[in-house]
């Protein structure tokens, strides 16, 4: 399609690592069992324009025996994204957007409230 902007698997996984550096260190060490996966499109089942995906327990709802318990998985789409932004600054931007708000829900935030924050 014309003008469909795309950036390469390497761009888009050095954007998500961008991404990761402006979160402060503080709480990147109380992230807890958690991956962050760069993948293409989410599901078909899921919404077709899913921008991130976290799934797991999230850490304000763990009790004990969690202990070799598979990791959260927070995924981030780079097919809705690129399809969402019309330039590559706001490409960027929506990235890191989306990693923040996929890790608020893993700190337990809901999403109405990742919204009043700004990071809907």
């Amino acid at each position: 399609m014309e003008g469909h902007l795309t950036l390469t698997e390497e761009e888009f996984e050095a954007a998500i690592g961008d991404a990761l550096d402006q979160i402060p260190t503080q709480l990147l060490d109380a992230m807890d069992n958690v991956v962050i996966i760069a993948a293409r499109e989410p599901d078909p089942e899921d919404a077709t324009e899913l921008l991130g995906l976290y799934e797991g327990v999230p850490l304000a709802e763990r009790g004990g025996g969690m202990d070799g318990m598979l990791p959260d998985c927070i995924r981030i789409f780079q097919g809705p994204l690129e399809r969402a932004c019309s330039t590559r600054e706001e490409l960027i931007d929506e990235i890191a957007v989306t990693v923040v708000h996929e890790i608020g829900h893993h700190f337990g935030i809901e999403e109405d409230r990742l919204h009043e924050l700004g990071w809907g």
